[in-house]
């Protein structure tokens, strides 16, 4: 009789004892499978919600950042059309000049060289843009007995290191003539009429309309004339510039730069009404800006929060596990290690019958332990099998996680390497605590003595 025909005989003779031991490693191999199955689907879910978030979150400031940068454009465009309208709000004076002079009776005194012009152009300033070399003057004009303000203009000096700009103002061609609304009202003036100023002959090119301010008392003509009726050649009173759009304290910029390009002159700034509604558009901007971090600090803090949320829970079910997980294993042990002692207790006649046919120990042996390898076996496979069930059916549970991120989770988790691992060792570890709590028993078993068995009964 073959050492497998009694290990079947055996098993086919306690049926209801092979099942439990069965039963028994199958539950510690499906403990097994279900508690890696829960920890690696803890992790696989925290991946999937920290990127769906991240997603989500990276969405609504991208959104958000195209609002701001649209918003910003729109910004920029409206305030550099704002500082164009405003025209040259800059103006660079020789440092002794009395700008009360200016304010009171619209005029300059104090000059400077033309050249300062070419020179401030040949610069890499950055602050002002539009060069405008002038000559401003209160004068009479003889001709008509009225007191006007002369502006003599040529055209802009273009920065050298930016490109070419649309002029804010036209040149005026040398004998023309632009004149302010006042004074054509008051003196009946056309377009194309010749006039006789300061005894030199000029053709009116243009006639402003009424601007409410010294424009309306202004004549306008070429530079180069103005500073021959006012034995100025070579020399302007003032050079006018149109400030940036920086960021801070403008005017301050301006003049720190323009001291270590010009120094000798100043610098005031014009039109403060008009240019403290540009800076509070760009402080609102820069509001913006400010509440786009703000928000975008507050998702990542967000993000931060839910993942150590996702951590904690992980951590315990991993503690769960490590509890549970070797309570189970050794009771499994213990149920499948009792029941192969009551199975050798209750058989020690057949045991002594076997070995008075000439049954060896070591033979003894095999067939107790190989019961128990079967048992290993099949309860390895079915715990496996029953495991994964288990899990997929856990988790959920344990998670309570949105439905859309649980799907196909089990069969990515079943794909990894790592779980493909537990799939595989799980069976050889049952079959290995099979095997070891059914030692004890089969040692027992085989170190049976049939005689002193045979003689008892």
């Amino acid at each position: 009789m073959s050492l497998s025909h009694l290990i079947f005989r055996e098993i086919a003779h306690r049926k209801l004892s092979f099942l439990l031991s069965v039963v028994a490693v199958a539950v510690a191999a499906l403990s097994i499978v279900a508690a890696d199955l829960v920890v690696r689907r803890d992790a696989e879910v925290t991946r999937r919600i920290m990127a769906d978030k991240q997603a989500q979150t990276e969405s609504a400031i991208e959104e958000k950042i195209a609002l701001v940068a649209a918003a910003g454009a729109d910004l920029e465009d409206a305030i550099r059309k704002q500082m164009k309208g405003l025209g040259f709000n800059v103006l660079i004076l020789p440092e002794s000049q009395d700008v009360s002079e200016l304010h009171l009776q619209g005029s300059l005194s104090e000059t400077m060289p033309e050249s300062y012009t070419e020179r401030l152009a040949g610069s890499k300033i950055m602050t002002v843009n539009h060069l405008l070399p002038t000559v401003l003057k209160q004068v009479r004009w003889p001709e008509q007995d009225l007191d006007v303000v002369l502006y003599g203009t040529r055209g802009e000096v273009p920065l050298m290191h930016r490109d070419l700009k649309k002029p804010l103002l036209d040149a005026v061609a040398p004998g023309q003539m632009v004149v302010g609304h006042a004074i054509h009202q008051k003196l009946g003036l056309q377009v194309g009429q010749a006039v006789t100023f300061m005894g030199q002959e000029f053709t009116i090119s243009q006639l402003h309309p009424e601007r409410g301010s010294s424009d309306d008392v202004t004549l306008w003509i070429d530079l180069g004339q103005a500073q021959e009726l006012l034995g100025l050649q070579n020399l302007v009173h003032a050079i006018l510039a149109l400030e940036c759009e920086c960021a801070g304290d403008r005017i301050a910029q301006i003049r720190a730069e323009i001291a270590g390009i010009l120094p000798g002159t100043q610098v005031i700034e014009r039109y403060s009404q008009a240019l403290a509604r540009a800076e509070s558009r760009t402080k609102a901007k820069q509001v913006a800006e400010e509440s786009l971090a703000a928000e975008r600090l507050a998702g990542e803090e967000a993000l931060s929060r839910e993942l150590a949320s996702r951590q904690r829970l992980e951590r315990g079910h991993q503690q769960l596990a490590w509890v549970v997980l070797p309570l189970v294993l050794v009771l499994a042990a213990a149920a499948v290690g009792l029941l192969a002692y009551v199975n050798v207790r209750y058989r020690r006649e057949e045991i002594g019958v076997l070995r008075a046919l000439g049954l060896r120990t070591r033979q003894v042996l095999v067939v107790f332990l190989g019961k128990a390898v079967l048992s290993g076996i099949i309860g390895g496979i079915a715990g496996v099998l029953l495991g994964m069930a288990a899990g997929a059916l856990i988790g959920p549970i344990l998670d309570r996680s949105e439905v859309a991120l649980s799907v196909g989770l089990t069969e990515t988790i079943v794909g990894t390497p790592g779980f493909l691992v537990t799939l595989m060792l799980t069976p050889v570890l049952a079959i290995g605590l099979a095997t070891m709590a059914s030692w004890i028993a089969a040692a027992m078993a085989a170190s049976q003595d049939a005689a002193t068995i045979l003689q008892g009964e």
